[in-house]
């Protein structure tokens, strides 16, 4: 049965693609696409001669254009894409040329060849548009944390990729394949995060477990540990994500590149491909955000190591201090204030404010809850 016209140019790719990724028999390739040996074979080669232009109709192809960007560096441009599906017209050209491609075309012909091409839509191009940027101003000064949300294995049971990013940089310091959410899964990665690269200046988070419960106690047992380290934890705004909008825009690319692409088939086969995905984002892909750099062209390992064991949180002479009881609560002139299980057997200080009924209750010095007194 011969391809409709409509989509001859989409499924003519996806047979190239399918040529070059695939290995089954040519003539089995064929059959799939139910098409004969000498259709494709023709098809490969006016692809390798002429690029894409060579698999529109004979009869629009212009038979001789001086200015027209050769079938050879189409081509190279075309495997890039391939290769890298959500990488725009800057993102190419920049890694053609990382790559010592010379006599690149402008990244408005790029644009043009992977429109008409397929590989860019006008519907995805108007859905473009240049954001305003916010971020620290050097490395460490902010990580941001988050799970992306879960997908199914082929073994039906549910994967957590647990990412994190330097805001600065953007550069991808971990993505792990978890089996849960929980305290003792990222607390385990954080350590060997830690040692591998030191420790930032502050965590941003979200709201849920295992960082936060609720916006009455938003710490928990994890947060708790990274204060002590002396890293400053901040959540997010709820129901506002793009608060941690550097790690939700990673989570979106992440989603598109490997796990909408690949049949993963058990938390090893993901760590595997997330591992080598992590290392095109942050050693190949050009960032847009960056001036086109990679992310590992603006990182910096931190200068403050992992520490043996955690110090003790120290208060100034005078503190008013209470200790944490197992249930959360401290009680203060009678009254009982939840601080937090987390904070069961620590001590916090508490802040009353002058002219005023508020107290405010510290962890060191991160200001863990505001109360109103009686």
């Amino acid at each position: 049965m011969p391809w409709k016209e409509e989509t001859t140019m989409s499924q003519k790719l996806h047979f190239i693609k399918s040529y070059s990724e695939e290995s089954i028999s040519f003539t089995q390739l064929c059959m799939n696409f139910k098409i004969s040996r000498k259709t494709g074979y023709n098809i490969l080669k006016r692809y390798e001669e002429h690029g894409c232009q060579g698999l529109q109709p004979q009869s629009r192809s212009p038979h001789h254009s001086p200015e027209k960007t050769s079938p050879r560096m189409e081509k190279k441009i075309i495997e890039v894409r391939v290769k890298h599906p959500t990488w725009g017209p800057r993102k190419i050209k920049t890694a053609l040329a990382n790559k010592n491609v010379n006599d690149l075309p402008s990244i408005s012909t790029i644009s043009a060849i992977l429109k008409r091409c397929g590989y860019i839509s006008l519907e995805e191009s108007s859905k473009r548009k240049k954001l305003i940027r916010f971020e620290r101003e050097f490395s460490n000064d902010l990580w941001q944390m988050d799970f992306k949300g879960k997908f199914q294995l082929q073994t039906k049971e549910a994967c957590y990729p647990l990412t994190i990013l330097d805001d600065y940089s953007r550069f991808s310091l971990d993505i792990r394949s978890c089996a849960n959410e929980r305290h003792d899964t990222v607390f385990q990665h954080l350590i060997r995060v830690f040692k591998e690269y030191g420790l930032p200046n502050q965590f941003n988070v979200d709201n849920g477990n295992p960082w936060g419960n609720s916006q009455l106690v938003q710490h928990t047992k994890l947060t708790v540990w990274l204060m002590r380290l002396g890293i400053k934890v901040t959540h997010s705004r709820p129901k506002h994500p793009q608060t941690n909008g550097k790690i939700e825009r990673f989570h979106r690319t992440l989603k598109k590149d490997v796990i909408s692409r690949n049949k993963i088939t058990s938390f090893i086969h993901a760590q595997k491909l997330f591992d080598k995905w992590r290392e095109i984002y942050n050693h190949e892909r050009p960032h847009e955000a960056l001036g086109m750099l990679v992310p590992a062209k603006r990182y910096q390992p931190s200068t403050i190591a992992m520490p043996k064991k955690l110090a003790p949180i120290e208060y100034g002479e005078g503190a008013i201090l209470h200790k944490v009881r197992g249930n959360g609560y401290i009680n203060y002139r009678n009254n009982e204030y939840l601080v937090g299980r987390g904070f069961d057997g620590l001590f916090v200080q508490i802040k009353p404010a002058e002219a005023s009924n508020l107290i405010k209750i510290y962890f060191g010095n991160n200001k863990i809850q505001t109360y109103h007194t009686d």
